[in-house]
Order: structure tokens, then C-alpha cells, then sequence
């Protein structure tokens, strides 16, 4: 029996990458999840492959209300969601700072505050933002969407202390470099791949499915007292740094 035996979730952004790899974990850990994504096409590709009869959902989160729409749509599909994966977002794009803005940090919010109710009446809920090291550290290129990552990690403890005493737990997981689409031109460039890798203390970049064994966890009992914490799952990128060989 997995850990997740029974429960039921919802993943955003579950039509590829990260996404689609936490709602692999959660599946493999017993829960039944609804997938929600733009693309139908993807999120049946998913779908067919998950055990314990999962759901799509077509929702674009970029579009004002689309998150209270989706939290709506999955409850009345699977009768109730106890854990909420907001993974749905994009990194930056010039000119686009409002969208960006609208879709990583606004959506998570309207969704999560959609669900909270229905999930304190449960009284097991788990809600999890995926962050990025983005949000953390200042990156040259990437203003805005580091400035909506921190957003989010601030208001993981903010949630956190607001609907602990429900009985939700709220968290974030922060990735590093990890191997996904959002990465395929970037890492096509001579040297970038290999270069980035030198400063990473594991001397490699992650896999999606290491993202989504931790978000499994963190929905799982095993994390219940964790609770207003983002976790950084990013081989030593941020915090340590990998100069050279001492033994």
C-alpha cells in the first residue's frame, strides 16, 4: 500500500516535466489525481500511464479566475482534493511581466484559496508551490521570474501560518537545474550544460522524478510536522559551492 493510499490531488501544469512527474509520484504512492494543463493532447498522454484512474483538466492559469475555475472543476470531478500541487508557471519573457506574475504567483494563490475550505473540512491537506532557487538567489536575466518565486516562498509561510490550525500544511520545493523541456535550447549551447554542472556540489544536473519523490513526501504523513518550509532540491547548486578537488 502506498503512502498516499486513498488521497486525492491535483497537479497543475501535469501535461510535461516537473509537473508530470510529481503527479507520477503521487500516483505511484496510491493517490488519484486530476491533471491540469493547457494542452488536452499531453495531459491524456500522462493520463494513460497513471494507475488509480486519473482526470485531466484543460485550464489555461494565466487567464483571471482560471484557478478558482480549475479548483471548482477538480473538486467536482474527484468529490475533493487533500493535496494541491501549484506547479503550473513560465519562466521569464520580455515584455510579458504581467502574465508572468499573473501565472506563477497569482494562480497558485487564487487556487489555493479556492481549495483551503473544502481541505480544512478534510482536515488533511497539503498544499505544495513549486519555487525555484530563482527566488532565493538574484539572477541577472531572470527579474521577474525570480521576483515571483520569492513571492511565492513568502507566501508559503504565510498560508502556512494562516491555515495550520485546519490542519494544512503548506510548503514549498525549490529545484535547481534540472533536465526539462523549459532547459532543451539551453543546454544545446556549447559548454553551458557542462560548465553549470562544475558548480553544482552532486556534479549534475537533476532529474524531474527528484523533484516529484519530494513533493510525494511532503504530501505524505511522513512530513506531518513539516509545515512553512521550501525545500531546495538542487544537487548543492545555491548553497555550496564546488571549486575543486580536496581529497
Amino acid at each position: 500500500m502506498g503512502t498516499l493510499e486513498g488521497r486525492l490531488a491535483l497537479v497543475t501544469g501535469a501535461s510535461r516535466g516537473i509537473g508530470e512527474h510529481c503527479a507520477r509520484s503521487l500516483a505511484q504512492q496510491g493517490a488519484r489525481v486530476a491533471l491540469a494543463a493547457r494542452s488536452e493532447e499531453d495531459l491524456n498522454r500522462v493520463a494513460q500511464t497513471l494507475p488509480n484512474d486519473p482526470v485531466t483538466i484543460v485550464a489555461d492559469l494565466a487567464l483571471q479566475g482560471a484557478g478558482s475555475e480549475l479548483a471548482n472543476a477538480a473538486v467536482a470531478a474527484l468529490g475533493g482534493i487533500d493535496i494541491l500541487v501549484n506547479n503550473a508557471g513560465v519562466s521569464e519573457i520580455k515584455g510579458q511581466d504581467e502574465m508572468v506574475m499573473r501565472l506563477n504567483y497569482h494562480a497558485p494563490l487564487e487556487t489555493t484559496k479556492a481549495l483551503m475550505r473544502q481541505m480544512a473540512e478534510r482536515g488533511n491537506g497539503s498544499v505544495i508551490h513549486m519555487s525555484s532557487v530563482a527566488g532565493v538567489t538574484g539572477v541577472a536575466e531572470l527579474p521577474t521570474y525570480g521576483a515571483t518565486k520569492a513571492a511565492l516562498d513568502s507566501l508559503t509561510r504565510s498560508q502556512a501560518a494562516q491555515f495550520g490550525k485546519y490542519g494544512v500544511r503548506v510548503n514549498g520545493v525549490a529545484p535547481g537545474l534540472i533536465i526539462t523541456e523549459m532547459w532543451e535550447e539551453g543546454r544545446k549551447t556549447p559548454g553551458l550544460a557542462d560548465g553549470l554542472s562544475d558548480h553544482i556540489a552532486l556534479g549534475r544536473w537533476g532529474e524531474p522524478d527528484e523533484i516529484g519523490s519530494v513533493v510525494a513526501f511532503l504530501a505524505s504523513d511522513a512530513a506531518a510536522y513539516i509545515t512553512g518550509q521550501t525545500i531546495v532540491v538542487d544537487g548543492g547548486f545555491h548553497a555550496v559551492t564546488a571549486w575543486g578537488d580536496y581529497v
